[in-house]
């Protein structure tokens, strides 16, 4: 499957799947906002975001090094160089899964946060996946399954970086990030556990190199950061008040700071 068809399915199941989500708890004008903050992000950021952003790249370029290695250890040799990925829809099962799981959980307890969360989950992997797919463009890395050369970059390929990794990431972070810490770890081992399990298949069927699922891990991990962050602004936003009110009972107020 062709990076633009990838982006076009995914747009359209971002599309469809989060119009009820939409309706009930979200405006189109909180998704054009969100799309805005994100890509003009960098704009933005603070020490910490550069430090978080000089990591990522040097843990790329650290992976960059093993390249060759990691995939002399998964590639059979035998293989043809046909570029074929028999196994994208496998690979991409476990965070569609944590995402409709959080779907229809949320129906069946009539679970308004879990909603949310299904959303943040949504947004998190469109707008990673549209990140992961302009590097892809830009770098043209061909995959190890199309060559054995690790530098094969500006060669019309999709490799770098994984969009398997990113969206799994994306969608991953937000799972183990939400809610209440009661169950914080059990859901950073599921959250993240889910997105190493996709970085590694990626991997094993020797469709990525290690610097493709690293870079995407970042992008992924920074991306469900970014979407986690702007449901808590939102939450901070709305103020409520109780007041006592004449004649007895009580005055309920709420304000919210739109942006």
């Amino acid at each position: 499957m062709t990076p633009i068809r990838k982006a076009i399915i995914c747009g359209l199941l971002f599309l469809g799947t989060t119009a009820p989500a939409l309706a009930q708890t979200f405006s189109p004008g909180d998704v054009w906002t969100d799309t805005k903050l994100y890509f003009t992000a960098p704009l933005r950021w603070d020490a910490e975001d550069w430090l978080y952003f000089g990591g990522a790249l040097g843990a790329v370029a650290a992976a960059h090094q093993f390249d060759g290695n990691v995939r002399r250890h998964f590639a059979n040799p035998t293989q043809p160089l046909d570029g074929k990925d028999p196994n994208s829809i496998r690979d991409a099962a476990p965070a569609a899964i944590a995402v409709v799981g959080t779907w229809v959980f949320s129906e069946l307890a009539e679970a308004p946060g879990g909603r949310i969360e299904a959303y943040s989950m949504l947004e998190a992997a469109a707008l990673s996946s549209v990140t992961a797919e302009v590097f892809k463009f830009a770098a043209g890395r061909r995959r190890p399954s199309e060559t054995t050369r690790v530098d094969d970059w500006r060669a019309s390929g999709s490799s770098f970086p994984s969009l398997h990794a990113t969206a799994a990431f994306a969608i991953g972070t937000v799972l183990a990030e939400s809610g209440s810490d009661d169950f914080r770890w059990t859901r950073r081992l599921l959250g993240f556990g889910l997105a190493t399990g996709t970085a590694y298949l990626r991997l094993h069927d020797n469709q990525h190199w290690l610097s493709d699922v690293v870079a995407g891990a970042a992008i992924g991990t920074a991306t469900g950061a970014f979407v986690l962050q702007r449901r808590l602004d939102k939450v901070r936003n709305m103020e409520f008040s109780v007041t006592p009110a004449q004649g007895g009972g009580i005055m309920v107020g709420f304000n919210a700071v739109l942006n």
